[in-house]
């Protein structure tokens, strides 16, 4: 399964007599909850799934939003109707971010079938797709949540794909630059990570570029196959966005995935480590 979907796609297989299980994830770090927007509409069928309760832990020493216990994420995607063998599509309003964490995960916990829709919940609703304010009751999902299908790295190893691989930091701009820090402990980014803002991996539109223009944004930021890859950002929520993104590129694979460092700035900036700021790796 493609990591990303169309809308028309999407719309297709809904109508399909085995739909795919459609997870909503809008999510914000500030303002109303984003429950509020998911029950004034959404995509008929899909089923509202909080990052901070169902896709991560509680806030501590491995981050802002270190992986949640398997206990707890196999529970949130059974009453979300995960079931063994049916595909899922995972959608924000943003640029598709915090649904990657969402497609990440599962494919984490072993479920491959899954995909994030392509332009979210925006490009739905600006092509008149049909829209619902009411809440669906799934039948009990039967998904089992075996971790560690997809590689992740801690601070040590994070470091070392520094050194010895392409790190990429998938915060603004800004903030890999240490100009500002409105989150962390500390401004700057990890010494020999690169800039790779995920907010550039869709056009104006919210859909994501094509995959040549991808492959070619990473190619020039040092992504050359010959080296292992990874990522990380503010609290390990939008680097899912660069694996999905290298994978649909082309530039890794199902079974070479990039690698994913959970924890990112916010488990870094709070060790005594060493940080880099400007515009240069460090």
């Amino acid at each position: 399964m493609h990591p990303l979907i169309s809308t028309e796609a999407l719309a297709v297989a809904l109508a399909d007599e085995r739909p795919p299980v459609v997870l909503d994830v809008r999510w914000r770090l500030g303002g109303p909850p984003a429950r509020q927007d998911y029950e004034v509409g959404h995509v008929p069928g899909a089923v509202h799934t909080d990052l901070d309760a169902a896709l991560a832990a509680p806030p501590g020493p491995e981050g802002r939003h270190p992986l949640p216990e398997v206990a707890v994420l196999e529970r949130a995607l059974r009453a979300a109707g995960v079931r063994e063998g049916v595909p899922v599509v995972a959608y924000d309003d943003g640029d598709g971010s915090v649904a990657a964490r969402a497609w990440w995960l599962l494919r984490w916990a072993g479920h491959d079938q899954v995909a994030v829709l392509d332009g979210g919940y925006a490009a739905w609703s600006a092509e008149g797709r049909p829209v619902t304010a009411e809440e669906p009751e799934p039948e009990e999902g039967d998904v089992v949540v075996r971790p560690g299908r997809m590689p992740v790295v801690d601070a040590d190893g994070a470091a070392e794909l520094a050194r010895e691989g392409v790190l990429l930091d998938a915060r603004a701009g800004a903030r890999y630059r240490g100009e500002v820090e409105p989150v962390d402990p500390k401004a700057g980014h990890i010494p020999g990570a690169v800039s790779a803002p995920s907010a550039e991996h869709a056009g104006a539109d919210g859909r994501w570029l094509p995959a040549r223009t991808l492959a070619a944004r990473f190619q020039a930021l040092g992504v050359t196959g010959d080296r292992p890859v990874g990522a990380y950002c503010g609290s390990g929520v939008t680097a899912s966005s660069v694996v999905l993104a290298l994978e649909a590129a082309g530039l890794t694979t199902r079974d070479t995935p990039a690698l994913l460092y959970p924890g990112s700035w916010s488990n870094w900036s709070a060790q005594d480590r060493p940080v880099a700021t400007g515009d240069q790796p460090g």
